[in-house]
């Protein structure tokens, strides 16, 4: 399909026709291609946990409200945020890079790039993610204002803020593993109705994760789409400045 078809495709799907299984390695290869969708800094601070198994399944459901596209799902895709390993990402992307830089750059910038790379992921990603009850995005705060009546600086600094830059960067990389979904022939649905707490305790996964999007998976029977899609007009959505 063209990207157009695949995204005329794409509708949330409230019912899965039952009968009709998914192939889990396409699935899983569709959950790979998520990993292509960028993120902030490259830190990928998020995680997919590719739910098979019945029971798992069982426990979703009730965990989702009981919602029909839920209850009649083949597979689910729970993305979660990790903002908890910051540390070891900022280094593994610093190596990467530092590697990179090696490998293509001129002789005479390596050195200035490698500098530049060492200041920002091991400088400016801790100052950024750090987190301290709250205050440290405080101070973040203070310091953005101050400089910001001197010169442009990015102003969302606060713990909240870099929750926010976390959890958009997650949806990037969910937006791309429905829209691969879609050029597999299969249905997803993405549900905010869900109860987090129990989503963790079903999937054994850690307090501190956030739950950004519960995908759901199948293929759509008849009625699984609740009639035409509608959309505001495109004006109010599109302005040339």
């Amino acid at each position: 399909m063209t990207l157009e078809q695949i995204l005329e495709h794409r509708r949330a799907v409230r019912k899965y026709d039952k009968d009709k299984e998914l192939d889990t390695e396409k699935v899983k290869e569709c959950i790979r291609l998520a990993t292509l969708a960028p993120t902030s800094s490259n830190m990928q601070l998020w995680e997919a946990y590719h739910v098979t198994d019945p029971d798992k399944l069982r426990l979703m459901a009730e965990a989702c409200l009981g919602q029909g596209s839920a209850r009649s799902c083949k597979q689910m895709v729970v993305f979660v945020t990790r903002q908890d390993k910051w540390k070891a990402h900022a280094k593994a992307v610093l190596e990467a890079n530092i590697a990179e830089i090696q490998r293509n750059s001129p002789e005479d910038r390596k050195a200035h790039r490698i500098d530049l790379q060492k200041k920002y992921y091991a400088k400016l990603m801790p100052l950024s993610y750090k987190r301290c009850f709250g205050l440290l995005g405080l101070v973040r705060k203070i310091v953005a204002q101050t400089v910001g009546l001197f010169r442009a600086i990015p102003r969302q600094v606060t713990e909240a803020d870099m929750r926010t830059v976390v959890h958009k960067s997650c949806a990037l990389a969910v937006q791309t593993f429905m829209l691969s979904m879609s050029e597999q022939g299969y249905d997803t649905c993405p549900l905010e109705g869900f109860d987090s707490l129990r989503v963790k305790r079903a999937l054994g996964l850690p307090h501190d994760c956030g739950i950004n999007m519960v995908i759901t998976c199948g293929v759509r029977t008849e009625g699984g789409v609740r009639g035409e899609r509608y959309r505001l007009p495109f004006d109010e959505f599109y302005h040339q400045v």
